[in-house]
């Protein structure tokens, strides 16, 4: 894969409920006000959450006869790596972005996905029950003790994809765990989370970033398909609902994504 590639973008956890399809949505749509081309593939054909989530935007713009900046998505249901990857060339082709959603479980695919990203995110909550999926604490002093095998899978492919760098003029992985919800966690629990993180961190070499805190707006935006970004067409917004658009354009800040430089920004983050 060429550097002229589009940037794959893959929000990946094994565990369900983290918020991994609420943000990898907000972040295609935050790209695509940027002036960015984005696509997107579905990995999750049970659920589907984010193509459904663009299915209802779709209708929606249909329905009030409106325009909004949004995303191409297929669905991949099943299939071979090799299959995925002729997707992901026919979607990708003339894109600068292409996120996949990944099902909140072991899936052969999803992993494949995941060593293939040049961005990958792992959303969690603040949960020691979330934090299992990445590596392993005492039990009396929260220090982590060993790696996950999610982990030491990222941690391979990192290292596989530095010998091909150069050669194969590969990008380098920037593997991203965003701390979702926040807002609703004990102190004492935050920070031995936050140490565990730290710690970790230097052992595997991922960043972390601040996410999107629990919010009720986010799972009435479904039906229609709206987001946060979609300023006029929500109605009236509380100061919440600013404060909550406010952590996506952080989040979207630190995800540190290499933007187009010629396409013109459809509107502003604010």
């Amino acid at each position: 894969m060429s550097s002229s590639a589009p940037h794959r973008i893959v929000f990946a956890n094994e565990k369900g409920g983290t918020g991994k399809s609420t943000t990898a949505v907000h972040v295609a749509m935050a790209l695509a006000y940027q002036g960015a081309k984005v696509a997107a593939i579905d990995l999750d054909p049970r659920q589907r959450t984010m193509h459904r989530y663009l299915e209802n935007r779709a209708e929606t713009e249909n329905k009030r006869g409106i325009s909004l900046p949004g995303a191409t998505c297929e669905v991949h249901d099943g299939g071979t790596a090799q299959e995925l990857e002729e997707r992901v060339a026919r979607l990708g082709e003339g894109m600068d972005f292409i996120v996949f959603d990944t099902p909140g479980r072991d899936d052969e695919l999803a992993r494949h996905a995941a060593t293939e990203a040049d961005t990958l995110v792992t959303p969690m909550n603040d949960s020691f029950v979330d934090f299992d999926l990445i590596g392993q604490v005492e039990g009396d002093s929260f220090k982590v003790k060993r790696l996950s095998f999610y982990a030491e899978l990222i941690w391979e492919a990192r290292l596989k994809r530095s010998r091909a760098t150069i050669e194969q003029q590969r990008r380098e992985m920037d593997w991203v765990v965003v701390r979702n919800r926040t807002g609703h966690v004990e102190a004492r629990n935050m920070v031995r989370i936050e140490q565990a993180l730290r710690e970790l961190s230097k052992r595997v070499g991922f960043r972390v970033a601040q996410g999107l805190s629990e919010r009720v707006i986010y799972r009435e935006l479904f039906p229609s398909g709206l987001t946060l970004l979609d300023k006029g067409h929500l109605g009236e917004l509380g100061t919440s609902h600013l404060v909550a658009r406010q952590e996506l354009r952080s989040l979207l800040n630190s995800l540190n994504l290499p933007m187009p430089g010629k396409r013109e920004p459809q509107l502003e983050l604010a």
